[in-house]
């Protein structure tokens, strides 16, 4: 039988971070867990525009420390921080906590496999040919400076009865070797042919 593991499970400890630096008590764990959930789907849902790649949480006993990775921290921020602003009163008000929101730029999106994802779905959802989608972003990806990078749909492509799974792949990408830092992504397509999965998108840097 085939043992899947998480492919940033699977790196976790060697180049990459944990995404939420906490520690708590076996009753506690269960709570903060949950609301960390929570707090990551309300603000991927709110976000949605702003291209958010990566949200980490840190929590102290009295204070929740949130760090959004962005490649649009405009969006997020706001009008003279406005935004910001009503988006930590909200989080405050969801966790009962004094909350800290810090914003991280992504300089090179091209290379952040979760944007990538993204872009891809984003144009299946505007009806580009699947194909074209792939290679565009494959280019891309390439152009920024990357050594290789991987990207997979799977679905209805192209309105067809049958879903099926395509990829491309250019320059290396060693799945297996954990010294290449290698970034995942994964992301859906909501088409009017039902939803096409994205991923995982693999950039190698």
């Amino acid at each position: 039988m085939g043992h899947k593991v998480h492919p940033n499970g699977f790196r976790l400890g060697v180049y990459r971070n944990w995404e939420a630096k906490w520690f708590a008590p076996d009753k506690e764990y269960k709570p903060l867990l949950l609301e960390d959930v929570r707090l990551r789907r309300m603000l991927l849902a709110r976000l949605k525009n702003a291209g958010v790649a990566r949200i980490e949480t840190e929590r102290s006993s009295s204070a929740l420390t949130i760090t959004l990775h962005t490649a649009k921290p405009g969006i997020v921020i706001g009008k003279g921080g406005t935004s910001v602003d009503q988006l930590r009163d909200e989080l405050e008000k969801t966790t009962g906590k004094r909350v800290r929101v810090t914003i991280q730029e992504i300089k090179k999106p091209e290379l952040s496999a979760q944007l990538v994802a993204e872009n891809v779905a984003a144009q299946l959802e505007k009806r580009i040919a699947f194909r074209r989608a792939i290679k565009q972003s494959l280019m891309k990806t390439m152009r920024a400076g990357a050594q290789g990078v991987k990207i997979r749909v799977k679905g209805r492509l192209g309105g067809s009865e049958m879903a099926r799974i395509e990829w491309n792949r250019e320059g290396r990408v060693p799945l297996h070797t954990l010294k290449a830092d290698i970034d995942f992504g994964q992301t859906e397509a909501k088409t009017t042919f039902g939803r096409i999965g994205v991923g995982p998108a693999a950039s190698c840097a």
